[in-house]
C-alpha cells in the first residue's frame, strides 16, 4: 500500500493548481500535499486562501517557495508542475535529478517532433539533457497510454484541447474507418479558464461577454499533440479553436468522412469496444449528444455522434471539464495509474 504518498504542487495559484489541490487534499492514498510558489512570484501571498478566499475557514494552506533539500526532507515523492510551459522546460531536468518523479501540466514536455515543439521556441540550457527527457516523457493520456503512464517517471499531462479531440478520434482512426484524405475539421470551443489566470485584452470580460470568436487558426499549440497521437499530417486536420463567454468547459465538433458505408450501430461498437473498462469515458448513443453542463466539473470525456444518411459522413462531439479532465483531473488519473491504483481514487 502507497498511503500517505507525499505530493508537492508548483503552480496552486492559478486555475489548474486550484483544481489540483482541491483533489489531493481529499486523495484518500495521500499526505497534506505541500504548496509551493516561485520565488520571482510571490505576488504578497504566503497562504493559498489568500488568492482564492473561497478556501477560507477550512483549513491552513502556507505556500512554501521551492526549495529541493527542503522537498527531500520532507518526503515529497511525486511534484505536480501547474507553471508556464518554459518554466516546466527548466524546472523538470532539476526535479529528475533529485530523484523526484514528475506530472508537468504544460507543454514543456509533450511534444515528440522538433518541427511541432518549434511552437514553444524553448532555449534549453542543456540541450542534451533536454533530448534524453524528451524521449522519456510519456503522454498522459491513461485511456492511450495507461501501461507507460504506470512506469513512467515524468508524464506530459495533454492538453485540454488536445485531450477532447484525441479521445473523440482515436476509436475510428484505430479501426481504419476514416477517410483520412477527405480532411479531419474540428471546430473547438472553450472557457475563458482554458487561457490561464493572466488577464489579457482577449480575456477581458468587455471582450469575452456577449461574444464569440475565433483565435490561432493554423497555429494552436495543441494541433501538434493531436497530430503526433494520432499519427496525421498537417494536410489531414484543420483545427479551430474559439473562445466561449463562459468560465470553463470545452466542446469540439469534429467533422469527418468515413472510407466505407456504415451503419449508426456500427459506429457506436466501434466506440464501446475501444474504451470497454475506460472509467473515464461516457458514450452517450445516438440521439443523445453531450453538452458542456453534463461533463462541468467531472473527470469525464463525454462522446457522441450523427451520422448522416448516405452512412459515410459523421459528426463527433467531445466535452471535457477544461480544468479536470483538461487538466487537474487527468493529472490525478494519471498519478493513480503511476502508483497502482484505481483510476477513479480521489476523482469520484
Amino acid at each position: 500500500m502507497n498511503a500517505g504518498v507525499k505530493t508537492a504542487v508548483l503552480g496552486a495559484t492559478g486555475y489548474s493548481g486550484l483544481e489540483l489541490t482541491r483533489i489531493l487534499l481529499h486523495h484518500p492514498r495521500l499526505a497534506k500535499p505541500i504548496l509551493l510558489r516561485r520565488d520571482n512570484r510571490t505576488d504578497g501571498a504566503a497562504n493559498l486562501a489568500d488568492v482564492f478566499p473561497a478556501l477560507s475557514g477550512n483549513g491552513n494552506y502556507p505556500l512554501q517557495r521551492l526549495n529541493w533539500s527542503a522537498l527531500k526532507r520532507q518526503g515529497v515523492q511525486l511534484l505536480f508542475l501547474a507553471t508556464p510551459h518554459e518554466t516546466s522546460r527548466s524546472l523538470v531536468p532539476e526535479a529528475m535529478a533529485q530523484g523526484l518523479r514528475v506530472i508537468d501540466l504544460s507543454g514543456a514536455w509533450r511534444l515528440k517532433q522538433a518541427q511541432n515543439r518549434a511552437i514553444y521556441d524553448f532555449k534549453d540550457s542543456d540541450s542534451i539533457r533536454a533530448v534524453e527527457l524528451t524521449e522519456k516523457a510519456v503522454y498522459g493520456l491513461p485511456e492511450l497510454n495507461g501501461e507507460r503512464i504506470a512506469n513512467a517517471d515524468l508524464v506530459a499531462n495533454p492538453g485540454c484541447y488536445a485531450t477532447s479531440v484525441i479521445l473523440a478520434l482515436a476509436p475510428l482512426l484505430k479501426a481504419g474507418l476514416t477517410d483520412r484524405q477527405r480532411g479531419i475539421v474540428s471546430d473547438s470551443k472553450s472557457g475563458v479558464s482554458g487561457a490561464g489566470k493572466e488577464p489579457s485584452s482577449r480575456t477581458h470580460f468587455v471582450s469575452v461577454a456577449d461574444n464569440l470568436s475565433a483565435y490561432s487558426v493554423f497555429n494552436h499549440r495543441h494541433v501538434g499533440e493531436i497530430m503526433e497521437q494520432l499519427h496525421l499530417n498537417a494536410h489531414e486536420l484543420t483545427f479551430t479553436p474559439h473562445l466561449l463567454p463562459i468560465p470553463r468547459g470545452i466542446l469540439s465538433t469534429i467533422y469527418l468522412h468515413l472510407n466505407r458505408k456504415l451503419r449508426s450501430c456500427e459506429v457506436e461498437s466501434c466506440f464501446r469496444d475501444f474504451y470497454s473498462g475506460k472509467r473515464w469515458i461516457r458514450l452517450f448513443a445516438t440521439p443523445k449528444l453531450p453538452q458542456v453542463q453534463f461533463s462541468l466539473h467531472t473527470n469525464y470525456c463525454d462522446l457522441g455522434f450523427c451520422l448522416a444518411e448516405d452512412g459515410r459522413r459523421l459528426v463527433l462531439i467531445s466535452c471535457v471539464d477544461n480544468l479536470l479532465k483538461g487538466a487537474a483531473g487527468q493529472a490525478v488519473q494519471n498519478m493513480n495509474l503511476m502508483y497502482g491504483w484505481k483510476e477513479e481514487e480521489g476523482l469520484r
